[in-house]
C-alpha cells in the first residue's frame, strides 16, 4: 500500500476589496426630522397659497415627507435604500390617513356627548317632554336596540352556524355551490333592501304592523352572511387529523362535530357573532322603515313602535334645535360606547379561548 503524503492547505489572504467595509446611514431620528421639516413646510405652503383647510395642509406635508426622504436617502446612501425608505414612508402615509379621520371622530363625538351623558341620561326617556325642552335620556333606545339585537342573534346565529356546518362538514356539489354563492350576494346587500323585503312581506303582506321584531328580522338577514363566513372559516383551521381521529374511534360524525369539531372552534366563532352583533348595532334604514320609533318606553317588542339607538341620533338632530342636537350626539356616544363594548367582548373570548402556547 503506497504511502501518500497529506500536504497541509495553504491560508491566503482574501483579495483586496475596493468596497467600503461600512455605508453611511441616515441617523434614527431622520424620519422625526424630515417629517417635522415636511409639516413645516406644508403649513407654509398652504397658507401663502391662501388655503384654510388644514386638510389640504396635510396632504401637501404628506407628500413633502415621501418625497423628501427620497431625495435625502439618496444622497446619503443609496438609490436601493432610498426605494426601501419611500416604500416605508408610504405605509406610514396611508396609516396617519387612515387614524386621523377616525381620532378626529371619536375626539369630535366624546367632547360634544360627554356634557349629557350621565345616569339620568341612561336612565330616562323622551316621555311626555317637547323637542326643545332640555333634559330626557336615552333610556328607551337602549332597551330598543337591546332587544331588537339580540332577536336578531336568536335568528341569525344559530341559522348561520348550521349553514357554516353544512358547507365545510357536508357540502358537496350543486346545493352547496348555490347556497356559497347566495351567501357571497347577501354579503353585500344593502341594508334598506332587507328592510323592504321585510316590510313587504311581513307588514304588508301579512298584515303586520310596525315593530321590533320586524326591525329584528331585517337585522338578522344582514347578521346571516356574516356569521355564515366567520363560522366557516374557523371550522376550515380545526386540523382534518381530529376528525379522523375521532371517526376511527367509532364516533359517529354528527358527535365528531359537536364534541370535537365545534368545541375546538368554539372561540372564533363566538368573536365572529360577537362582530356580526357589532355590525348590525348600529344599522339605522331597516329601523326607519320597520320599527318607526317612539318617545315613550315599549318594552314589547313584538307589538307597537320601538326606539333604537341608531333612530333616537337620527331623529334627534334632525330636529335642529340646540337640546336635540346635545341629545343626539351624546346618543352617539352611547352608540360608540356599546359598539366598543361588543369588540372587546369578541377579543377577550377569543384570547379566553385561544390555544396556549407550550401546553399550558
Amino acid at each position: 500500500m503506497s504511502n501518500t503524503i497529506l500536504e497541509k492547505p495553504q491560508i491566503t489572504d482574501p483579495p483586496p476589496s475596493s468596497a467600503p467595509l461600512a455605508r453611511r446611514r441616515l441617523p434614527r431620528w431622520s424620519p422625526v426630522a424630515v417629517a417635522l421639516v415636511s409639516a413645516g413646510l406644508g403649513i407654509g405652503i398652504g397658507n401663502v397659497a391662501g388655503w384654510e383647510s388644514r386638510v389640504q395642509w396635510g396632504l401637501i406635508a404628506a407628500l413633502l415627507f415621501v418625497v423628501i426622504t427620497y431625495a435625502v436617502t439618496t444622497l446619503v446612501e443609496d438609490r436601493r435604500q432610498a426605494r426601501d425608505r419611500v416604500a416605508t414612508s408610504v405605509i406610514w402615509v396611508c396609516f396617519v390617513l387612515a387614524v386621523v379621520p377616525l381620532v378626529s371622530l371619536a375626539w369630535t363625538t366624546t367632547s360634544r356627548g360627554a356634557k349629557l351623558l350621565d345616569g339620568y341620561f341612561l336612565s330616562h326617556s323622551m316621555g311626555g317632554m317637547t323637542n326643545l325642552e332640555e333634559g330626557g335620556g336615552v333610556y328607551h333606545a337602549l332597551l330598543g336596540t337591546l332587544e331588537q339585537v339580540g332577536l336578531a342573534t336568536l335568528i341569525a346565529a344559530p341559522v348561520g352556524l348550521l349553514t357554516a356546518i353544512y358547507l365545510v362538514e357536508y357540502g358537496r356539489g350543486r346545493l352547496a355551490r348555490a347556497v356559497t354563492f347566495f351567501v357571497d350576494v347577501m354579503t353585500g346587500i344593502p341594508s334598506i333592501v332587507a328592510g323592504l323585503f321585510v316590510l313587504a312581506f311581513w307588514n304588508l303582506g301579512l298584515g303586520f304592523g310596525p315593530s321590533g321584531f320586524a326591525g329584528s328580522m331585517a337585522l338578522a338577514i344582514l347578521m346571516m352572511p356574516v356569521v355564515v363566513r366567520s363560522t366557516e372559516e374557523m371550522l376550515k383551521l380545526v386540523p382534518n387529523e381530529l376528525r379522523e381521529a375521532s371517526l376511527a374511534l367509532g364516533v359517529p360524525k354528527w358527535r365528531t362535530i359537536l364534541k370535537v369539531v365545534l368545541p375546538t372552534s368554539i372561540g372564533g366563532i363566538a368573536t365572529g357573532v360577537m362582530l356580526a352583533i357589532a355590525r348590525i348595532t348600529g344599522e339605522t334604514a331597516p329601523v326607519m322603515l320597520l320599527v318607526f320609533g317612539n318617545t315613550l318606553i315599549n318594552p314589547n317588542p313584538f307589538s307597537g313602535a320601538q326606539e333604537s339607538l341608531p333612530l333616537y341620533v337620527w331623529n334627534q338632530y334632525k330636529l335642529g334645535n340646540a337640546a336635540s342636537i346635545d341629545r343626539a350626539w351624546a346618543g352617539a356616544l352611547t352608540l360608540i360606547a356599546f359598539v366598543m363594548l361588543l369588540n372587546l367582548v369578541a377579543r377577550g373570548i377569543a384570547r379566553w379561548k385561544a390555544p396556549k402556547a407550550g401546553g399550558r
